[in-house]
């Protein structure tokens, strides 16, 4: 184990950062129902796999929880109605990442109940491994901690692969975000049912709740809530930045590392968030879709921060509408500082990935252009790097643009872009957007090799 897992009290992984956490804002303030905007837009595209295929058409009614888009992939989702209304369109729609997508435009029907009417009760203790996974999958449940890869592929290991421990990640190591601390300690019953459910589904022996120090409320409430005769064990681990990735939290609560370009599932883990599995133990068992999620909104430019219920597809402008802003609105982010994308527009939708929306006013020093300096190989980007690359010489290589050398002898793609380095680099180097542009023009070139060598 090293060094820095043994100086301090709770366990961790080694390197990492500690930035200012600005969780004081919202920690303690209960989830809140927003309501409705007066339309919603649904991007197919909101997990990792293929695109969901819409089902509806421009006119037609739904109601709350319809299925209004299916997935036609293994790796792919359904989605559905988060309001009873009618579809308006369905077209181009502005997201976060920059490029427009595919979405259903849905006016809501204020003057309508807004119960949830479709669903088939069942009971996934006496359901089978199979049936409990198309229940998932028909849920339409992703990884809500910013991932959005798909849940019942993670439960179907790779052939050869067995799943002993679920670990379910509560460390919401990101600045601002305390969502998930508030699923915790309001959704307790639904996170462990969908726990039990998790294990049943993965077949595996026991499940460990991971959660940062500075949370121990959740820690002391979990314990005490959750039955003893259940294989399920809450550990505190060290408040660090990003203490929530999953190669980090494997590190750090199983002393186990998950090999180059391998998978938890190749260590015998599965991860799952605590916001994901919450939703599990209360949409599968009432045959329900994922049509809401917690989200926190906070930040400097925020009047009013909180963790609130919000529809999917509620633009992020209406959101920042009902929670106020102190004056001038500077840059926004979806998700959290350090790895969320910064938003060109307000129309864009709450999708199913985000965790938060941080608001920062024109004058915050987040935003103030600063100037790029030589690097001075300090070593400080080594020392932060959680999984040990080198990124004073990736920074180097990207500028002499020399990407299949990133790639090929400095493990580029070994990089979860945490934005560590760039968080301490002295220079002012944008390491991180280096690293993601990289990835991406490496991508491309794949892609165009496998193209050449399809039409040969």
């Amino acid at each position: 184990m090293g060094f820095t897992r043994l100086l301090h009290g709770h366990k961790t992984f080694d390197h990492g950062i500690y930035p200012i956490e600005h969780k004081e804002l919202t920690a303690g303030k209960p989830i809140r129902r927003l309501p409705f905007a007066d339309e919603l837009v649904i991007p197919l595209q909101q997990h990792k796999g293929r695109a969901s295929v819409p089902i509806v058409k421009v006119g037609q009614e739904v109601v709350r929880g319809e299925p209004i888009a299916v997935a036609d992939h293994f790796v792919s989702v359904p989605m559905h109605a988060p309001a009873t209304g009618v579809i308006r369109a369905i077209g181009l729609a502005p997201t976060a990442e920059g490029p427009k997508t595919q979405a259903i435009f849905l006016k809501v029907y204020h003057a309508a109940s807004q119960q949830v009417l479709y669903g088939s009760e069942c009971e996934p203790e006496h359901m089978n491994v199979k049936d409990i996974i198309q229940a998932v999958q028909d849920a339409g449940l992703v990884g809500l901690g910013g991932g959005a890869f798909p849940s019942h592929v993670k439960m179907q290991p790779p052939a050869g692969r067995v799943i002993h421990t679920l670990l379910v990640n509560g460390c919401e190591c990101e600045p601002y975000l305390t969502c998930d601390h508030r699923i915790m300690l309001e959704q307790t019953e639904h996170l462990i049912r969908g726990i039990r459910i998790a294990l049943r589904a993965t077949r595996a022996e026991r499940a460990i709740i991971g959660v940062e120090d500075n949370k121990l409320d959740a820690v002391s409430h979990l314990r005490a809530r959750i039955p003893k005769h259940l294989p399920i064990t809450v550990e505190a681990v060290r408040s660090k930045y990003p203490q929530g990735a999953e190669k980090m939290l494997i590190t750090a609560l199983l002393d186990a590392e998950v090999p180059a370009g391998g998978l938890p599932a190749d260590v015998g883990v599965a991860v799952f968030n605590v916001g994901t599995l919450a939703q599990m133990g209360e949409l599968v068992p009432l045959g329900r879709g994922l049509i809401e999620r917690v989200v926190t909104v906070s930040g400097p430019a925020v009047k009013n921060p909180g963790n609130f219920l919000v529809p999917i597809g509620t633009p992020v402008r209406f959101l920042l509408d009902q929670v106020g802003l102190k004056g001038p609105l500077g840059q926004v982010i979806l998700g959290g500082p350090m790895m969320g994308m910064a938003v060109s527009s307000l129309d864009v939708p709450v999708t199913k990935s985000v965790s938060g929306v941080v608001a920062l006013e024109p004058e915050d020093p987040a935003l103030a252009r600063r100037q790029v300096y030589p690097c001075i190989k300090c070593g400080e980007c080594l020392r932060a790097c959680p999984v040990s690359l080198n990124p004073s010489m990736l920074g180097e290589l990207a500028v002499a643009r020399e990407y299949g050398v990133m790639a090929g002898q400095f493990n580029l793609d070994q990089c979860f872009e945490c934005g560590c380095c760039a968080f301490v680099c002295p220079s002012n180097i944008p390491l991180t957007q280096y690293f993601r542009i990289a990835k991406s023009i490496n991508r491309d070139a794949l892609r165009r090799d496998e193209t050449k060598q399809t039409r040969h």
